[in-house]
């Protein structure tokens, strides 16, 4: 994947380095595939594209498929959880799967890897085998920027040395923690009054549901021609002889069409009067819509190409619209719509730890805590190297060289523990760092001992001197202190103002008192509330388009649709 994968895209391919026929094991791999995609999608919707596996004719040969799944990002892990699943039952393949960001699965488990690891270097490193992540370490024999063709001779030639780590799977692997069980939670159903014409089609084919959700989203003026028309003659679909009917949606597809506002067209204004307070009709007007302007384009294929051979099988009396006896006889399911709603004060309570009612979805809540917790850990790692560089630049002048020996070596010290992070118990044993560690600690020991009280005398009186100028000079005398605000971010509106020790007390002592005495919980809970309210107002604020707070939030597990209602 050198070149730039496209937007809101995922690449994978399938490699087999150590077969004598790497084609027609490739062929068998496919096979395999096609099988377990086939069990895991039967009642699957894709919101954009499926997942598609092709031989290629490219050297070395291998299994390869791109699928754009915009703003579902359950599709992109759900090929995660299917790639997964096939890598157990071929054990000989090897698989590399990345998307716009590059190895998101790297991304996703940022905070145990090794420090050598960084984004220049991570290209072609990780692969899925048997059910595992392995990470080609880094190796003197292999160019810093890994081709693919190095990275494969790798494998084959050295296996023994490629890094599984516990760790890093755990990280990477979070989203398919309850797969296969969490996909059907991925969808919506709804029950939708539509003409019985279109209840025929969607009932015969469900994933059609996704392109005309797309095309009513995307629909501009163009688009919107064959709806202007009075002339029902004219429509697929005209609004007459509605049934209500349950419908399976892709959760954001459902969430595309129920936040959209959408005019009555001129095809649709005889129905006008009872789209009032009729959430059945309003969604099945969208629906009936979008189904209307994705088959009103020209030489379409796929999706609208088989929707059009069913209406032509219809017309030419192959088959026959289902009575109301039959449309009773199909499923009529109908899930709650809590999953759209999330309440601020919800919000503040489920940041803060305490009891809160489910907002939105359980995967949501656990989404968005982790996306604080991880964005709150990455600004303090970078607040905690920044005051490192400061205090090197400060006492740089002062240090004696062998000062400076001292600290280049606790310094590997650390970065070597650091290192360590991912590593399994023989591969920390093999590296040596352990061994370092303990010569490390003991020359510590020996320092200690082999320091004189004299010098712990005399930095006692000069900190004694510098306690007397300072106070001489009033730099101890406490000044009104300003009050409190949010670490970053606007001013809590009035009803979100902390309650209890956290609120403003007028007395300099009270003040002090109740700095003091709150509790760390309550504190890390409020900049987490902050944090998360910036976050999602910075991403609306883009207003559908790209920007810096929704590639960040994409990153970090946060997708939703533009607001374009």
């Amino acid at each position: 994947f050198a070149r730039r994968i496209p937007d809101d895209c995922v690449e994978y391919s399938i490699f087999v380095p150590n077969a004598k026929n790497p084609k027609q094991r490739l062929s068998q791999i496919l096979q395999t595939a096609t099988n377990l995609v086939k069990q895991h999608t039967k009642s699957y919707i894709w919101h954009h594209d499926p997942f598609v596996l092709k031989l290629t004719s490219a050297q070395p040969p291998s299994l390869h498929g791109r699928t754009i799944f915009a703003d579902s990002l359950s599709d992109e892990w759900f090929i995660v959880y299917l790639l997964l699943t096939l890598s157990n039952l071929c054990p000989d393949a090897w698989i590399r799967i990345c998307d716009t960001d590059g190895e998101f699965l790297l991304i996703e488990a940022s905070s145990s890897l090794p420090r050598w690891l960084n984004p220049d270097l991570a290209e072609h490193r990780l692969w899925l085998n048997n059910g595992h992540l392995r990470l080609i370490p880094l190796d003197t024999t292999l160019p810093t920027n890994l081709p693919i063709t190095s990275a494969l001779s790798f494998i084959t030639l050295h296996p023994e040395k490629l890094i599984i780590s516990p760790y890093i799977e755990e990280e990477a692997f979070f989203r398919l923690r309850n797969y296969p069980d969490e996909i059907e939670a991925t969808f919506h159903h709804a029950v939708v009054s539509i003409p019985r014409r279109l209840a025929w089609v969607i009932h015969t084919f469900p994933a059609s549901i996704s392109k005309a959700i797309e095309a009513f989203y995307l629909r501009d003026f163009v688009s919107m021609k064959p709806l202007l028309t009075k002339d029902l003659a004219m429509l697929c679909f005209p609004p007459e002889d509605f049934v209500d009917v349950s419908v399976k949606f892709t959760r954001v597809g459902f969430a595309q069409l129920r936040s959209q506002v959408f005019e009555t067209p001129p095809s649709w204004v005889g129905v006008r009067p009872r789209l009032k307070g009729d959430m059945k009709l309003e969604v099945g007007m969208k629906v009936a819509c979008g189904f209307e302007m994705l088959l009103a384009v020209k030489g379409g294929g796929g999706v609208a190409a088989e929707i059009k051979k069913l209406l032509g099988e219809l017309e030419v009396g192959k088959v026959r619209l289902p009575s109301d006896a039959e449309i009773e006889k199909w499923e009529k399911r109908e899930d709650s719509e809590e999953w759209l709603d999330v309440d601020y004060n919800e919000l503040e309570k489920e940041l803060s730890g305490k009891e809160a009612k489910r907002f939105g979805d359980h995967t949501a809540q656990e989404n968005l805590r982790r996306m604080v917790d991880r964005f709150k850990g990455f600004l303090e790692e970078e607040e905690e190297g920044s005051e490192r560089d400061d205090d090197d630049d400060d006492d740089a002048s002062d240090e004696s060289d062998d000062e400076e020996v001292k600290k280049k070596e606790d310094d590997l010290f650390a970065k070597s523990m650091k290192e360590t992070r991912g590593m399994t118990a023989e591969q920390i044993e093999k590296s040596g760092l352990l061994d370092e560690a303990r010569r490390l600690a003991l020359e510590d020991a020996d320092m200690d001992v082999d320091t004189p009280d004299d010098e712990d005398e005399e930095v006692k009186k000069v900190m004694a001197m510098m306690d007397k100028e300072l106070k001489a000079h009033g730099a101890f005398d406490k000044g009104p202190k300003p009050a409190k605000k949010p670490m970053f971010g606007p001013e809590r509106p009035p009803h979100m103002m902390p309650k209890g020790k956290e609120k403003a007390v007028e007395e300099e002592d009270a003040e002090a008192e109740a700095e003091l005495s709150s509790s760390d919980d309550e504190d890390y809970n409020q900049v987490d509330l902050n944090l998360a309210k910036n976050l999602l107002e910075s991403f609306k604020s883009q207003t559908g388009t790209s920007g810096p707070a929704g590639n960040m939030m994409r990153a970090l597990g946060m997708n939703m649709p533009r607001d374009e209602g």
